[in-house]
Formats: structure tokens, C-alpha cells, sequence
């Protein structure tokens, strides 16, 4: 009899339909979600992080969804402390969590309790790093960070400036790469009687889906969120505003691009996010694999398989 307390892992690429079907699952199980993404959990930014509108919950209470202001910066170690409070308070009422999200280091930091408070103090190295960044550009920060860790390279974007310091702070702080660190610490064993499943579609399939979302998130009015969110204050600067769909739209709006090409890029990274989504969850171990198409995209179907390794685990 496995005595650790129940966790269901449900995520995947951007777009791919986790949403909808993590209502379902928690309507069959008794389950609660907690949203392992890290845009989600700001207020004011809903049409661009694609939260989950009240009518779609259908009842199924949601976490860490609308719990931070825009000003405010989220990361690795706040989730992990605030996801941990809603797990408890979630075992209190004899429910089942569902981690439901994209954020792949959030679910690894909460699946095997990562420890971070022994990291030291890294603030002087930030702060020099961020100079950095500011006097010589995003690229020269980039192009140390795939000299001295191509695999974080492999995984973080150009423009993801806050992921890139954070990894060279790691590695001017510690001595060695933080994907050398990301690498055992997958190697520990859960803290949770988890089953952890990454939903997947076929490429072509992945990045029309992506590609038609953000057709409806401007028809839907993302651009006048962006908008209202310039006149409240919140600008480039802040962690929250670097999210796809938000630094882009800015971007525009400060003129240093065309409405046409802000677009163009919200699409491309939005396919390159999902890109390097796949690479984390690849490297994940003891993950299983829903390929949508292999199930015809019929959620049932793809329910019943979720069902029956969660009897096997003794979850449900």
C-alpha cells in the first residue's frame, strides 16, 4: 500500500486541450485543479495567458489562478510554496489535486519538493547581469548562455531574459550548468503517489491549433487587454508583461514594430514555446504519453486510459 498522498499531473504544449479535459477527469475523480502556469496566476491577464473562464470550470474549483498582481514577479519558489498550501488544504477535504499546465519546472519543483532555501544569496550577481542585459542586449546575454549551458540554451528563449539570467546566475554562483542540476534532480523520487501525463498532438495539428488561438485571442479582444494593462502601469520591465502575447503586443503599442508583425511573432514563439515545452516533458522520467491522435482526439477515450493507470496506481 503506497502510504504518500495522491497527485495527478495533467499537462503538455500550449494549445494542445488540457484545459477542457482536466475538467472532465476532476468531475469523474473528485478532483481540484492547481494551474501550473505561470501567466495564469496574475490578475487582469486573461485573454492572452487563455484562463479558464468561470462558465468553463463547470463547478470544479481552480487554484493559483488570479492570486498575483501584474507587479509582482512569479516564480519557481513562490508556486512551490503557494501550490503546497493548496495541496493541503486539498487533502484536508479528501479530494484529489490535478497539477494542470505548461510551466515544466513548477511541476518538477512541486513533484519532487525541491529544496531551494539553501540557495544563497545571488541578488549582486543578478543585479550585475541584468546591467548587462540592459548596456549590451538580450542576445549577448544568450550567446554566453549557449557557451557555457547549450542545453539551457536548447530550452530558454533568446527573449525569456528573466529564465536566461536565472541560469547564468546559477552558473557564476555555483560552478557548474543549471540544466546539470534540472538533470538530478529528475532523477529523485517523487514525493507524491503521482501519475504525471503530457498530452500530445501531431506538430502540423499542434501549430494550427496555436495558430487559429491567437486568431481568437485578438478577435476577442487581446489587444485592448495589453492596452488596458499600459494605462494601469504595468510595462516591459515586469516578469508578468514578458509573457508571449503581452511583450509583443507592447511592443507595438511603444511603436518599435507593426501590429502585422507583432502577430507574426506572437505565433512563431508561441509554436517555439511549444517546442521547448516537449523537449522538458521528454526528459521527464516515468511520464506517460497521450498522443491525441492515437485515441482520435475522442477525450472518452483518452479518459478511460487516464482512469485506468490512476486504478493501477491506486489513486482512484
Amino acid at each position: 500500500m503506497n502510504n504518500k498522498n495522491p497527485l495527478i499531473i495533467l499537462t503538455g504544449p500550449t494549445a494542445v486541450g488540457k484545459t477542457a479535459l482536466s475538467v472532465k477527469l476532476a468531475k469523474i475523480i473528485g478532483g481540484e485543479i492547481i494551474s501550473a502556469d505561470s501567466m495564469q496566476v496574475y490578475k487582469y491577464m486573461d485573454i492572452g495567458s487563455a484562463k479558464i473562464r468561470p462558465e468553463e470550470t463547470e463547478g470544479i474549483p481552480h487554484h493559483l489562478i488570479d492570486v498575483l498582481d501584474p507587479s509582482m514577479e512569479c516564480n519557481v519558489v513562490t508556486f512551490q510554496k503557494m501550490a503546497k498550501i493548496c495541496l493541503q488544504e486539498i487533502y484536508n477535504r479528501k479530494h484529489i489535486p490535478i497539477i494542470v499546465g505548461g510551466t515544466g519546472f513548477y511541476i518538477q519543483a512541486l513533484l519532487y519538493d525541491i529544496n531551494f532555501e539553501e540557495e544563497t544569496d545571488t541578488s549582486e550577481c543578478r543585479a550585475a547581469l541584468e546591467k548587462i542585459a540592459t548596456e549590451k542586449g538580450s542576445h549577448y546575454l544568450y550567446e554566453y548562455l549557449k557557451k557555457i549551458d547549450p542545453a539551457s540554451a536548447e530550452e530558454i528563449h533568446e527573449n525569456n531574459q528573466k529564465r536566461v539570467i536565472r541560469a547564468l546566475e546559477f552558473y557564476e554562483t555555483n560552478g557548474y550548468p543549471i540544466s546539470v542540476h534540472n538533470k538530478e534532480q529528475r532523477r529523485k523520487e517523487s514525493f507524491y503517489n503521482s501519475c504525471y501525463f503530457v498530452l500530445n498532438d501531431e506538430r502540423e495539428k499542434l501549430y494550427k491549433r496555436i495558430d487559429e488561438r491567437v486568431d481568437v485571442m485578438l478577435k476577442n479582444g487581446l489587444l485592448e487587454e495589453v492596452q488596458k494593462l499600459k494605462n494601469m502601469g504595468y510595462h516591459r520591465g515586469m516578469v508578468s508583461m514578458q509573457g508571449l502575447g503581452y511583450k509583443e503586443l507592447l511592443a507595438y503599442l511603444d511603436g518599435d514594430c507593426t501590429f502585422e508583425d507583432a502577430v507574426y511573432f506572437i505565433k512563431r514563439d508561441s509554436r517555439h514555446f511549444a517546442k521547448r515545452q516537449l523537449t522538458w516533458f521528454r526528459r521527464e522520467k516515468e511520464v506517460l504519453w497521450i498522443d491525441k491522435s492515437a485515441f482520435q482526439d475522442q477525450d472518452e477515450a483518452i479518459l478511460n486510459f487516464i482512469l485506468e493507470h490512476l486504478k493501477q496506481k491506486g489513486i482512484i
